[in-house]
Formats: structure tokens, sequence, C-alpha cells
């Protein structure tokens, strides 16, 4: 059993701060910032790395952008530099499909047990938000296609990647 916050994964305390400002505001997302302000006003940042923090708030934890490494799905991003917790439906990016199934939420057993209501709460807002509170345009397919084909141009600037393709039709 976990007793202290610097004994638990990095990923597992950003979780759980997360959780608590979404159990606070459950329509809400929040910036990087205010997860950074709710790690250290929780406790939950005692002996982190702000640039750990930091990746994992940009990359390591974020269900619809490409892993560096790890597949976690623990929050996703609802747009550029806004974080919510991950629920079943929202879209993942495909290198984090890939392999074995994804982390969406800490271990009961690696995490002190005073935080187990925030897992209890978690499942039952994510059953809640399945069941019909999410938000209209999250289920619309062409938000859906967001991001999606970005690979085509990814080396190379937008313009110059209209002008290949005109230059392709000649």
């Amino acid at each position: 059993m976990v007793t202290a916050s610097s004994n638990m994964r990095l990923a597992d305390r950003i979780w759980l701060a997360v959780a608590l400002l979404q159990r606070t505001f459950p329509d809400r997302a929040f910036s990087k910032l205010e997860i950074r302000e709710e790690l250290l006003k929780s406790g939950l940042g005692s002996g982190t790395n702000t640039a750990s923090v930091n990746a994992h708030l940009k990359q390591h934890l974020v269900a619809n952008v490409p892993p560096s490494t790890g597949k976690y799905t623990m929050l996703f991003e609802t747009k550029v530099g806004f974080l919510r917790l991950f629920r079943a439906g929202d879209v993942i990016d495909p290198q984090r499909q890939s392999g074995r199934g994804s982390k969406y939420m800490p271990k009961r057993n690696e995490i002190p047990s005073h935080y187990h209501d925030l897992l209890d709460w978690y499942e039952e807002w994510s059953r809640q938000m399945i069941a019909g509170g999410a938000s209209d345009w999250e289920g619309d397919p062409l938000v859906q296609l967001i991001g999606s084909g970005k690979h085509i141009w990814a080396d190379e600037h937008a313009d110059e990647y209209v002008q290949n393709l005109r230059r392709e039709d000649v």
C-alpha cells in the first residue's frame, strides 16, 4: 500500500490532481497552469521535476496526442493547452491504440487509500458522461476528424504541400 505521494508515479499524481479539479468542475477542462497549481496545493506535486510534469501534461498522459513513451490515456486535450480526464468514447491517437491496454486511471493499490473515493467518483462520472452527459460536439463525426491525415503533410509546410499537389496535376 502506498502511503505518501512521493512514492506514487508522477502519472498517478497528475491524474489525482486533475480528478480533484474535475470533481469540483465536472464540465470543464483545465489549463496546464491550473493543473500544476492543483498539484502544489494538494501536496501531490512535492518533489516533482517541473520539466517532467510539463512532459506528462504535453504528451505522456494525453490520449489524443502521439506518445513519446508509453501508451497512457489518462487525460484528453479538448483544445490546445486545456486538459480533462479521459473517458470512454474520447478519440485516442492511433499510436496509443496499438499493443496492450492503456492505463486510464491509477490502480487502487498504487495510491493512498484517502484517494480511493476519487477512483469511485471517476467511474461514476465516466458512466454519466457516456450515458448522455457528454457535450453534443464530441459525438459529431466531423469534429472527430480533426487532426486526421495530418501525417500526410507532417514533413512539409502546408503551402509547399499544396504546390506539390498542383505540380503533380499538370
